[in-house]
């Protein structure tokens, strides 16, 4: 018998609820996005991001029922990220769902956002085990090893700043607009690699640091400005997305050679950068090892990736009860 799993994401800036069967396949998305408002401002504000979601969140409801042409009693179980991400903003998700899972008398699923955009992998792929998934978002740079389905070993994670961070403050210095990731990226496709800026973490662990390559980038911003120099602002986003990326692939490189796993699953919104595809793509290559990564539109925040995370659970019965609350952090291992 097919499972049909409404599921909801609410934990940043994208009001998104979809329809997803048996874990694989999406019926129906919906994606209320607040970026032009939160543009205006040049980044997310929480506040503001929690009042859109609830002014959006019926509105989502009605839309994404209606795209699949079904009602809440078609539903075998209701799925909600609940960690890590906007505490007010992850709360109007969790409201909703406990109030839906409460009225149609379904049960409730708890998905932590980030293993969501691990399975974003296996809605038009299949993600086979063992292997290691590279978490790369706004708020996360984890290394992992998957040996089955919901079970998770860190290899390492960021000391401090994720890339996904980086990237946002590296655009507010270059004067880009927000989204900052997209921004950066488009403008290094202009430029060369000429600055010299110094290597993350030239350490042998699996660890991540890309604090003091944004502090050498604002130093040198500040520090040419202060001179009457211009900054050649296409060459530095190339040079610093080049830097940042390369320890991506270092890391990963040394686990692909140290684990012998030959699948790699990348996952996070900063998955959706094209540069970063075609260098674990070369790699992958290399080591003869498969890649997944999601299409563009399962990159970044949605709620389908909610669904295909929930399935797995929903198989084994592990459902939430009505004392399910919001976490801004929330690790997966």
């Amino acid at each position: 018998m097919d499972t049909y799993i409404l599921a909801i994401e609410s934990s940043c800036d994208e009001t998104s609820m979809a329809v997803v069967k048996n874990g694989k396949e999406v019926v129906a998305l919906t994606i209320a996005t607040q970026m032009d408002t939160h543009a205006l401002y040049g980044g997310v504000v929480p506040e503001i991001a929690s009042r859109m979601h609830t002014e959006a969140i019926t509105l989502v409801l009605e839309d994404v029922l209606k795209k699949a042409n079904m009602k809440m009693e078609d539903m075998n179980a209701i799925a909600v990220a609940y960690a890590p991400g906007l505490t007010g903003s992850l709360i109007v998700g969790i409201e909703a769902a406990k109030t839906l899972a409460l009225i149609y008398n379904k049960p409730l699923i708890a998905v932590n956002h980030l293993i969501g955009h691990i399975y974003a992998n296996n809605i038009e792929d299949e993600m086979e085990y063992p292997m290691l998934a590279l978490i790369v978002s706004g708020g996360h740079t984890e290394l992992l090893v998957m040996e089955d389905d919901y079970t998770f070993r860190k290899l390492g994670e960021t000391l401090d700043d994720a890339i996904g961070e980086c990237y946002d403050k590296v655009a507010r210095v270059l004067d880009l607009k927000y989204p900052g990731g997209p921004n950066v990226e488009k403008l290094a496709l202009e430029g060369r690699h000429t600055y010299t800026l110094p290597k993350p973490v030239m350490d042998d662990t699996y660890n991540f640091s890309y604090s003091g390559l944004k502090s050498a980038i604002i130093n040198l911003v500040h520090n040419e400005s202060q001179r009457g120099n211009e900054i050649r602002r296409a060459d530095l986003a190339k040079s610093f997305q080049e830097v940042a990326i390369d320890e991506l692939v270092r890391k990963v490189e040394k686990a692909l050679k140290e684990t012998k796993i030959k699948r790699l699953v990348v996952a996070g919104g900063v998955s959706a950068n094209k540069y970063l595809k075609e260098e674990m793509q070369k790699l992958c290559d290399k080591y003869e090892a498969k890649l997944l990564i999601p299409r563009l539109l399962y990159c970044t925040d949605n709620a389908a990736m909610i669904g295909a995370a929930a399935y797995p659970l929903y198989l084994k019965k592990e459902f939430s009860d009505f004392r399910l609350n919001a976490s801004s952090s929330g690790d997966i291992c």
